[in-house]
């Protein structure tokens, strides 16, 4: 029965196409008017959001969805899904202190299925905590914990909700030691994906050997009839730490290269600002700026990042990964997409800008991705 649930939920996977690729966080349930649109409008497909658990179960028992109604009332109109962060603690249980014992581990995974019953066949995935190896578990990260939360919680919902999906652990980096601890413990039975966090202020293109080991461990404890993805449910860069023109090519490669290396969900962090202060790093990790401007046309102003995504997935609407073409450069990508009898290419260099062959053609290959058709 259980590999039978992985086969079924991963029909309601992203398979690879562009338009189906993409996604941003979150920080509200309930967009400010305009926002929505603008966040549409750059061609996002999927949003990752905070479900907090303290605020919908106020009662032992009780649970308050009408917040979270709104939500996905709102990526409904947009045809928008959302990879749903069942997170953190609740003061009614376990001292207000992440999920451990017996019976704050079933409070936490009857609501996480209450949730997933409540929002079923609405496009969502269920993400099982978000970042356990790191400060959000408390007191302090214990991948023993994590996985008895994680399998009674996976199984609850998979109880209520066969076909309903579920992922995690939502790491921080890709730790190869919690990662083989995971897969040891039998979880990959009733998750449908794994999701990492590789954050890095170098250029995105350097994750490909972490994805590697990710997805070779994987391989070695992958349940059999069963494939399991790895998602980048996390990531972005911070215009306080790189500029804001740079901060936009990341954010295209980022996405590129994840498709290259067979991640076919990436979620970019943030959506919007944090705060206004342009030296704070925990304020820039967004697409536009924070200022709500309730008399303006957009509403949010956006920074570059904002039109690169725009750009990519106008360009490539559609399209799917094919491969990547063989350079002179081992920093030279070139990356070709196939759409029908279509195709096109995103070029650029993670070098200094020079001429290059590329197909038929010489071109100037730069930091920032072009999109070519190819002839």
């Amino acid at each position: 029965m259980v590999g039978s649930v992985g086969i079924v939920a991963a029909a309601q996977l992203p398979d690879g196409r562009v338009s189906d690729s993409f996604g941003v966080n979150i920080h509200f349930l309930e967009p400010e008017p305009g926002e929505m649109e603008m966040l549409a409008a750059a061609g996002f497909k999927w949003v990752r959001a905070d479900f907090v658990w303290s605020s919908m179960e106020k009662k032992k028992g009780e649970y308050d969805f009408s917040q979270a109604d709104k939500l996905f009332a709102t990526l409904d109109r947009f045809k928008i899904r959302a990879m749903v962060v069942l997170a953190y603690s609740n003061p009614l249980y376990d001292n207000d202190l992440s999920p451990h014992s017996d019976q704050g581990v079933t409070a936490f995974a009857k609501w996480a299925a209450a949730c997933a019953h409540h929002f079923k066949g609405r496009g969502a995935m269920w993400e099982i905590y978000n970042e356990p190896n790191n400060v959000f578990w408390r007191p302090q990260p214990d991948p023993a914990a994590y996985i008895k939360l994680a399998l009674a919680t996976a199984k609850a919902i998979k109880s209520a909700e066969p076909n309903e999906p579920v992922v995690g652990p939502a790491l921080s980096g890709t730790d190869g030691a919690w990662m083989e601890q995971i897969y040891k413990s039998g979880l990959l039975n009733v998750l449908d994906a794994i999701t990492v966090h590789p954050y890095g202020d170098f250029p995105p293109e350097g994750r490909k050997i972490h994805y590697d080991g990710t997805i070779a461990l994987l391989a070695r404890y992958m349940p059999k009839g069963k494939h399991i993805p790895v998602y980048s449910g996390e990531w972005g860069y911070s215009s306080a730490n790189v500029p804001a023109d740079v901060q936009a090519k990341y954010l295209a490669r980022m996405f590129l290269t994840n498709l290259a290396n067979g991640i076919n969900l990436s979620i970019w962090y943030d959506w919007r600002d944090d705060g206004p202060d342009p030296k704070n790093t925990e304020n820039n990790f967004g697409l536009v700026a924070n200022e709500y401007r309730k008399a303006e046309n957009p509403p949010l102003k956006p920074k570059p990042a904002y039109e690169a995504a725009k750009k990519l997935m106008t360009e490539l609407d559609g399209y799917r990964f094919e491969k990547r073409l063989k350079t002179a450069r081992d920093d030279d990508y070139v990356l070709q997409f196939k759409k029908g009898d279509e195709r096109k290419l995103a070029v650029w260099t993670a070098g200094a800008s020079h001429k290059a062959q590329v197909a038929t053609r010489e071109i100037q290959l730069a930091d920032e991705p072009k999109y070519l058709p190819l002839n």
